[in-house]
């Protein structure tokens, strides 16, 4: 899964829950954006959010009186804006609410609100300002009140964005004018790539600056691209939350078989040898409908924050490139948490609290309207014990049988990888004797009458540091994996469900033993039919899948028009970003 920052909303609370929505626009005057405008997301061609060191109180109160002015700019003085919930008027046409889009039925925005919102965001007007009168309409076509509610607002991260249409408008992605809908369109490379004439050599560095191949072999190295991951890379938009991707985690994310130390590029000052740039791509084998193609799956890119005027997020867009061309590999997988031409799909993060008292205490959790702290430790309390018969840690004895199983269900989605033995052990076996620390937790249920595993489940590590925590606490957090049943086959809809809530409940009774704070999910696989009754929480983020040099139609996220799951919408992504 693509580490998005994304934290649960209040439900309860509407007007407060839109202005967390759109807090990213009040960060307006922070570092300036890269040209690429690749927003840092753990998934993908994304570069570093900015988010300032520290905040005092009166900064803290001038902050949200900006955010609700946003949020006045995009729902109207007075009206209400839900969790990323289009507000009642959704559907309706008029000059202050936007217009439905006639693909999605999504509330787009108008123009009136694009200049309210540029009014109250000096940096998003400059952005707007670069674009021709065919940009602005593809803006205002593609981006809904729904987005810019839903941890998609005009700064901080879509600030970079919106200045990220000119480079991506040179490269072989869909533009937003072409209809990805299904029977419109031919799928396939939107460009053929003569390897010949691909370069051989990196294109020409920043004065002062070098190209280099970093070796993930030495353990030195290693720790230069965690020490730059750990400093520089995905924070909330609030500058509350950064990732804290442990040496452990980075051995197992870039080293899938089949890796190429060719992929793993970075860019240092010629004068101090220091690591001040990174991006990585691992070689993946993905189903896109029916065809197979071979794949890179971009991820980690990463620049220095005081680099980040420096444009160097387009040149290492373009450098992985070339040396993927150069492998033969000329289609390529990203995620991101903001809008880039153009989305595959999209899905919504939920949260589900496993310790809340400690997630509300580092700001984490909000404290719903009308609850109290007692009523939410109780609503989150799990059972002591897993209710599953059969159900115990993976072994390497059953790679063969999870891998037959896994590939069966995911033949079930639009969009999948498609793997082989040695990337189900990869991927999902935790080794005892390993000298690494546990990253991935994966279990099984095996019928004890015949061996045959049924069921299988996984969950993977990924702590954040709590950057103004004076106890310096970090929120462990396990991030839902991959799973599938045989109750695919077996039953219907119904019956689907029901499993899937028991394996849940049970993932959720594992995640508190291993002692997590809290599991993360996307509403991908048949992630809708367990989110609400395992309560899950909304989360203020999305994920837009993103494919480069292919073309093909739309592929639901799991969620409906109106950024809720849906049992109805889902089926579609069967891919799992780190």
């Amino acid at each position: 899964m693509s580490s998005s920052s994304s934290k649960p909303i209040d439900p309860a609370a509407p007007a407060e829950a839109a202005e967390e929505g759109a807090a990213v626009a009040a960060e307006s005057s922070g570092v300036a954006a890269d040209s690429s405008g690749v927003a840092a997301d753990s998934s993908g061609v994304a570069a570093d959010s900015s988010g300032g060191e520290g905040r005092a109180p009166d900064a803290g109160r001038k902050k949200k009186s900006r955010k609700r002015k946003i949020r006045d700019a995009l729902v109207g003085k007075g009206k209400s804006a839900t969790d990323g919930k289009p507000s009642e008027t959704d559907g309706k046409t008029s000059e202050t609410d936007g217009k439905p889009s006639e693909a999605s039925g999504k509330q787009t925005l108008s123009r009136e609100q694009l200049e309210a919102l540029m009014e109250v965001n000096p940096a998003m007007k400059a952005d707007v300002s670069k674009m021709d009168s065919k940009g602005i309409e593809s803006l205002l076509k593609h981006l809904t009140v729904s987005d810019m509610l839903t941890g998609l607002s005009g700064g901080g991260k879509n600030q970079k964005d919106m200045a990220s249409y000119k480079f991506w408008s040179t490269q072989p992605v869909p533009n937003f004018e072409e209809k990805l809908e299904k029977g419109a369109i031919e799928d396939g490379p939107i460009k053929q790539i003569d390897i010949e004439r691909v370069p051989k050599e990196p294109p020409p560095m920043v004065d002062g600056f070098e190209w280099v191949t970093m070796n993930l072999e030495d353990e030195t190295e290693l720790k230069e691209v965690y020490d730059l991951l750990s400093n520089h890379y995905v924070e909330d938009d609030e500058a509350m939350f950064r990732f804290n991707y442990s040496s452990s985690f980075l051995n197992w994310a870039l080293k899938a078989p089949g890796w190429r130390k060719e992929w793993h590029v970075g860019v240092r000052t010629t004068a101090s040898r220091k690591l001040v740039a990174f991006i990585s791509g691992i070689p993946v084998s993905l189903r896109v409908r029916k065809t197979t193609i071979n794949t890179s799956e971009i991820n980690f890119l990463c620049i220095h924050k005081k680099l980040r005027s420096k444009r160097l997020a387009p040149t290492l867009i373009k450098e992985i490139t070339r040396r993927c061309y150069l492998e033969g590999t000329f289609q390529a997988i990203y995620t991101a948490g903001v809008i880039l031409p153009t989305p595959v799909a999209t899905c919504r993060y939920f949260h589900r609290s496993i310790d809340w008292e400690k997630l509300y205490d580092v700001g984490f959790s909000p404290l719903p309207h009308g609850s109290t702290k007692a009523r939410q430790i109780s609503k989150y309390k799990l059972p002591a014990q897993t209710s599953t018969h059969g159900l115990r840690p993976m072994r390497a004895k059953d790679i063969d049988q999870v891998l037959s199983l896994l590939q069966r269900y995911l033949s079930r989605m639009e969009m999948a990888q498609v793997f082989t033995r040695d990337e189900v052990e990869h991927w999902l076996l935790h080794k005892d004797d390993s000298p690494n620390e546990q990253v991935i937790w994966s279990y099984v249920v095996e019928d004890p009458a015949t061996g045959k595993i049924t069921d299988f489940f996984s969950f993977y590590c990924l702590e954040s540091s709590v950057i103004r925590d004076k106890l310096g606490r970090n929120v462990r957090a396990a991030y839902l994996y991959y799973y599938a049943t045989e109750t695919a086959w077996e039953g219907g809809r119904k019956e689907l469900k029901a499993r899937l809530n028991v394996l849940m409940r049970d993932a959720l009774v594992l995640a508190k033993e291993a002692k997590f704070d809290v599991l993360n999910a996307l509403t991908l696989l048949d992630s809708p039919l367990f989110l609400e009754e395992q309560k899950f929480g909304a989360g203020d983020g999305q994920l837009h899948y993103y494919l480069y040099n292919y073309r093909t139609a739309v592929i639901p996220g799991g969620v409906d028009a109106k950024n809720q799951p849906s049992d109805e919408h889902m089926g579609g992504v069967g891919v799992v970003m780190l």
